[in-house]
């Protein structure tokens, strides 16, 4: 059995949160988006649900968290080098989102985040050597 991942957020804008992973490179798959999510496609296998907050809501029970404030969960995509990591950051920048933590380096580990429109935190790693998989 193959599984896929779904990683629900919540947005305030849909379009604007849409064209931002747009502008990351991400497509969009138009069979799981309507007026209300938008599914961005990470990997053949995993997938963003961009929800509009009050559908988000729907799905919970308590509050959602203003991810501008807190912290609710880090995201962390995989990259192929370290130039693809700064890309990556970089293009988040110029799209809108925020700078969240300096890029480090540690050993066969180099890292990169940034928080998207709705103040969700995306890392983005690279590592050298037999640690990849």
């Amino acid at each position: 059995m193959s599984r896929m991942i779904f990683v629900n957020l919540p947005v305030k804008d849909l379009a604007a949160s849409r064209g931002f992973f747009q502008a990351l490179g991400f497509a969009i798959n138009d069979q799981f988006s309507d007026d209300k999510a938008a599914c961005v496609a990470l990997a053949d296998n995993i997938f963003v649900m961009l929800l509009r907050e009050p559908f988000f809501k729907t799905f919970l029970n308590g509050d959602v968290v203003d991810a501008t404030r807190a912290t609710e969960v880090l995201n962390c995509l995989s990259a192929d080098s370290r130039q693809e990591v700064d890309d990556l950051v970089r293009k988040a920048v110029e799209a809108g989102g925020k700078p969240w933590k300096d890029t480090f380096s540690d050993g066969p580990m180099y890292g990169g985040s940034f928080q998207d429109l709705d103040g969700h935190v995306w890392e983005v790693m690279h590592m050298d050597g037999p640690a990849q998989a």
